[in-house]
């Protein structure tokens, strides 16, 4: 009997091994199975999703090899009109031709000496081929190469041309866009350079004795002191942290503000007498802003420049300088002074600008910019369309709608007088700001209209300018104009 035991115990055992060693490779099956799916998975959503984006890296040496297969396609305004295109000659030369010169030659950029721009942006559009199979198979066997698409741009034209004529020979920066959308109709950087003579020019445009830095977009890449403009933040804030009772602000303006050591002087000493705060906003009054600044909590006031992309990453497509806020908690009183009136360390670029006030524009939410349309092959047939996508909210409804307001003031009382007219209503903001001793400031416009349902926003920056109410302003009144003639 105890043999036979241990002979049934023997079989038992025998049994269970094959069980285990199956359950084993059944898990090492499912395992498989699963890397396999996930790399699948993975496969596809870097085929939808990141494709395009690795490809048309700037380091992806590949791609320039397309260039031996596909003519460089064209880059198209949003009417059509060719901005920039590859002529080729009998020989098989091939020139990249950029029509209107330096009109657009910060936010289109150029091909050759490195890309930059909507050259850069564009790379893997222009240099893919959508023609049909047969023609792109009798090109391949005649040695010719193929067509590259066209992008058309969300760029205006005409508003480009007005924007350039009104900004004339001086140094600065204009954009238009649609708060709504984000479509970027206008950008304008001076001054510029010719695309088409920049392998000529390389040596003098990038010398470090040259001061003009036209290779430098000023639109997204130029850092300025916001100077008034930043009241919109300031004010902002304060109505946070006084919630009930910021309709009670009052200040009494002599032309200085004076804190102990340190004072403070509205532009051109200008006194604005009793100001609410709504008055001090479109009067532009630095005495006001000045004081109210020292009563705010300066973390609360960080973290609101920060919920304004402040020290933060832009939604922008094209190359950009971050716009940076240094002010921390436990600053000395002259920082907190020149902070609040937008002097001290704050930097901004105009694109920042634009998105802040087509954020307040569009009841808080800003839209990513975006400056391509869609992609069509050389027959015109659409390949791929751009649509607006959401940036998320820079602030409440509530908010957007109470800085409007402060907005449309600035025009219909203050120093924004420039936007006043019977065609459409206005609401902006204008700045003066202080960059170095002894130098005239800079001028800045940031505004939208029409102000009840603003279809166009508009920022405006004139190097050494003076007054924004004066040097800024006009220039987004004449885009406005055009913009609401046709």
């Amino acid at each position: 009997m105890k043999k036979f035991r241990e002979i049934i115990g023997k079989k038992k055992t025998k049994t269970e091994q094959p069980e285990q060693s199956n359950r084993g490779m059944m898990q090492l099956t499912y395992l498989a199975v699963f890397a396999f799916a996930a790399l699948i998975f993975y496969e596809g959503w870097f085929l939808a999703v990141r494709r395009e984006d690795v490809i048309n890296n700037s380091y992806n040496a590949r791609l320039d090899s397309f260039a031996e297969r596909v003519v460089r396609g064209k880059i198209l305004s949003s009417d059509g009109t060719v901005l920039a295109e590859t002529l080729v000659d009998e020989e098989g030369n091939e020139t990249r031709n950029y029509p209107y010169g330096s009109l657009f030659s910060g936010v289109v950029g150029y091909s050759t000496m490195g890309k930059t721009g909507l050259e850069d942006l564009a790379h893997f559009y222009l240099l893919t081929s959508h023609i049909n199979l047969i023609e792109q198979a009798f090109r391949q066997l005649s040695g010719q190469k193929n067509p590259g698409d066209s992008v058309v741009t969300t760029l205006d034209l005409e508003l480009q041309k007005a924007a350039s004529d009104a900004l004339g020979d001086r140094r600065g920066a204009v954009i238009a866009m649609e708060p709504d959308t984000g479509k970027v109709l206008v950008m304008v950087s001076k001054p510029g350079f010719d695309p088409n003579h920049l392998a000529q020019e390389w040596d003098s445009l990038t010398s470090p004795d040259n001061t003009s830095a036209q290779l430098l977009n000023r639109a997204t890449q130029g850092l300025y002191p916001p100077g008034s403009i930043f009241k919109t933040v300031t004010a902002l804030e304060y109505v946070r942290e006084n919630p009930g009772t910021w309709q009670d602000f009052r200040f009494d303006c002599d032309g200085v503000y004076e804190d102990g050591e340190y004072s403070i002087r509205c532009y051109h000493g200008n006194a604005h007498g009793s100001q609410t705060l709504a008055e001090a906003y479109a009067n532009s009054c630095n005495g006001a802003f000045a004081s109210l600044g020292k009563t705010l909590d300066l973390g609360r006031l960080r973290a609101t420049a920060r919920e304004l992309l402040f020290d933060q990453e832009l939604p922008l497509s094209i190359a950009y300088s971050p716009s940076t806020y240094e002010m921390e908690p436990g600053a000395d009183l002259w920082e907190i002074l020149q902070t609040s009136i937008g002097q001290g360390r704050t930097q901004t670029t105009p694109m920042h600008a634009a998105l802040i006030t087509a954020a307040i524009a569009n009841g808080g939410t800003l839209m990513n910019p975006y400056f391509i349309d869609h992609v069509e092959n050389v027959g015109g047939d659409s390949i791929r369309k751009f649509m607006p996508v959401s940036g998320g909210n820079l602030m409440s409804a509530e908010e957007a709608s109470f800085l409007a307001e402060l907005m449309r003031q600035v025009v219909e009382t203050g120093t924004g007088s420039a936007l006043r007219t019977d065609a459409y209503t206005a609401a902006g903001k204008t700045g003066s700001a202080e960059f170095e001793t002894g130098r005239e400031t800079h001028a800045w416009f940031t505004g939208f209209a029409p102000a009840e349902d603003p279809k166009l926003a508009v920022t405006v920056l004139v190097e050494e300018g003076g007054s924004g109410g004066a040097a800024a302003a006009p220039i987004a009144r004449n885009i406005f104009d055009i913009y609401f003639a046709r």
